[in-house]
């Protein structure tokens, strides 16, 4: 068994190269920092290929695809992502375009590609990563929301369209809350909520992929929190939404 894992230098893609490696899987570690990816390298005791992209560049994106034909993928974990938080008139708009590149951009050429591929084999998966974030809005991250519920429906969707065609490939797609990772370094913020691990997000993620399931929510409050946001009004969410956000600075 093969996996690729995007973003895989820290957190969350870091954690799950550990347990994937633990059931065996050979890897293909990708990120954009060479130092990470070879000390964890160095750490597992499995086949691992080490790739140094950058997806925030659309052409890099394609090499990366290119240089993957000959990989017979079993599990794709579109991990790699970041936020950027502020008043959306006051937040940069080069660094918003580079998120939405990685965030949304790479997460849909990555699958597209990688689907094509487990479809003809009739054999793979692909974990999409989004995040909590896909179930509300969400001023003051306004953007990286809006990029987290994109591949939060492109997922649904696809799962859909696979099942309809009875194909043994599965599409799930992780939202967890707030976990332990290099995010807040990135975002500029700190989480106003308590984090999980990501260990513990990691290795609850392929326990649920091992039952099949489609949507993967760690953690019992942000599985009440989806519960209940059925029962208020997308207007009242955003203000919700924004109190919290604002406790972050």
């Amino acid at each position: 068994m093969k996996a690729l894992i995007t973003g895989a230098s820290s957190g969350i893609g870091m954690e799950l190269a550990r347990a994937l490696a633990k059931k065996g899987y050979d890897l293909i570690l990708v990120a954009r920092n060479r130092e990470q990816l070879e000390k964890l390298q160095r750490e597992l005791p499995v086949k691992v290929k080490v790739v140094v992209v950058d997806l925030s560049i659309e052409q890099k994106v394609k090499e990366l695809c290119v240089l993957m034909r000959q990989e017979a993928v079993d599990l794709l974990v579109n991990n790699a992502g970041f936020g950027v938080y502020g008043n959306f008139t006051e937040t940069e708009v080069s660094k918003e375009l580079e998120m939405l590149s990685v965030n949304v951009k790479a997460v849909h050429m990555m699958t597209k590609f990688f689907l094509k591929d487990m479809e003809k084999r009739n054999h793979g998966t692909i974990l999409n990563v989004a995040s909590s974030a896909a179930f509300y809005p969400g001023p003051l991250m306004s953007a990286y929301y809006a990029s987290k519920s994109y591949v939060y429906k492109l997922s649904l969707a696809l799962e859909e369209e696979l099942r309809r065609k009875h194909s043994a490939v599965k599409v799930a797609v992780l939202c967890p809350g707030p976990v332990d990772t290099n995010f807040n370094k990135t975002a500029g913020v700190q989480f106003s909520l308590k984090s999980l691990s990501s260990k513990k997000v990691a290795e609850y993620t392929l326990s649920q992929l091992e039952k099949g399931k489609t949507i993967i929510i760690p953690g019992m409050k942000m599985k009440c929190a989806k519960f209940f946001s059925h029962f208020v009004s997308d207007k009242m969410l955003a203000k919700m939404a924004y109190n919290i956000q604002k406790k972050k600075k």
